[in-house]
């Protein structure tokens, strides 16, 4: 497998032919004509979602971080410290790992916007940061000290790095589940631990910001979904028993690390989320997600902390990303959770 060339004027492939990758793509945007429907309507979606980290009021932040307990600003500041590295990861991973091999100028859009997103987020972590540590390389040096931080993003990585060492189909459609369960597990799992103390009326400000965060990862986890949905069907021939297998083990492993963090960072002292809460609220996220493309689910559990789905909410609306129109979106309207 190699990378697209950026300009190939000799290209005579039409919409029709398009691939998602091992295309022969012109290096031309002509989206006038195109043939993945999803991906246009997503990328109108994430335009019309934009909005930026210093909208977000973190005043009270400052004074609710100092009253914390020991054990929520640990929790906290772990939690926040992993979702830095996980940003930080993507938006090198899909610009420099992904995207060179996506041959659908429609699908290139969606990437391109998705790695500004991701860019976004770090500085949004960053404001956060700055707002409630007196010292912040405290939080963004925290993966060096911590061990256990330091092992699971080796673990998250690794996908990612076997896909630039050795470019294939087989390790390119690992590494679209690897962003499924980055964006759909990892991320959610983190996101839980700030909104469990807002719901307690603490941390108001760091709360909306991952709010509008987990509104863009929404749109993330739908991409991948809807990749790996349309790559079953225009190329069967990739998902063998071998990558079954593989993908369970990807599944499973996350489920083991996710789990495990979970526990270490909460240590059963933030109020809402015991130890058997958080892995069954993982074990849930997985059975989801393998549900949105098609694999059997593992632990059939159900979702145990289901107020989450109402606290990251800016409303009701629910969406149809399968649609081919796009209707009412702007800041602050999309609704995410379970429908996805």
């Amino acid at each position: 497998m190699k990378r697209k060339d950026i300009y190939n004027p000799d290209s005579n492939e039409n919409v029709n032919d398009r691939k998602i990758f091992g295309g022969n793509p012109t290096g031309i945007f002509e989206l006038n004509n195109i043939k993945y429907q999803w991906a246009y309507n997503l990328w109108e979606m994430m335009l019309n979602n934009t909005w930026f980290p210093k909208e977000v009021d973190m005043t009270r932040d400052v004074n609710d971080y100092k009253n914390l307990t020991p054990a929520e600003k640990t929790a906290y500041d772990k939690a926040l410290s992993q979702l830095i590295f996980m940003d930080s990861l993507q938006t090198n991973n899909i610009i420099d790992n992904i995207n060179p091999y996506i041959t659908a100028p429609e699908v290139n859009l969606i990437f391109v916007r998705q790695a500004f997103e991701e860019a976004l987020h770090s500085q949004s972590y960053a404001v956060m940061v700055d707002s409630i540590s007196q010292n912040s390389a405290e939080i963004y040096d925290l993966w060096r000290r911590d061990m256990m931080l330091k092992s699971k993003n080796d673990a998250i990585a690794a996908v990612y790095t076997e896909l630039s060492k050795n470019p294939s189909e087989h390790n390119l459609v690992k590494a679209f589940f690897a962003n499924q369960i980055l964006e759909g597990i990892y991320f959610y799992s983190g996101f839980t631990y700030i909104y469990t103390l807002a719901r307690s009326g603490k941390m108001l400000g760091s709360a909306q910001m991952i709010r509008f965060i987990q509104r863009d990862e929404v749109m993330h986890l739908v991409l991948f979904q809807n990749i790996i949905n349309t790559m079953k069907k225009e190329r069967p021939d990739l998902f063998t028993e071998k990558l079954k297998q593989e993908v369970i083990a990807m599944f499973k492993q996350a489920v083991e690390l996710e789990v495990a963090w979970g526990k270490y960072i909460t240590q059963g002292q933030i109020l809402g989320l015991t130890d058997d809460i958080v892995e069954q609220y993982i074990q849930y996220l997985a059975d989801d997600r393998l549900s949105a493309v098609g694999f059997e689910k593992i632990y059939n559990v159900t979702n145990p902390i289901k107020w989450v789905n109402d606290f990251a909410k800016f409303n009701d609306q629910k969406t149809n990303f399968f649609e081919g129109t796009v209707t009412n979106y702007s800041k602050g309207s999309l609704s995410f959770g379970d429908d996805f």
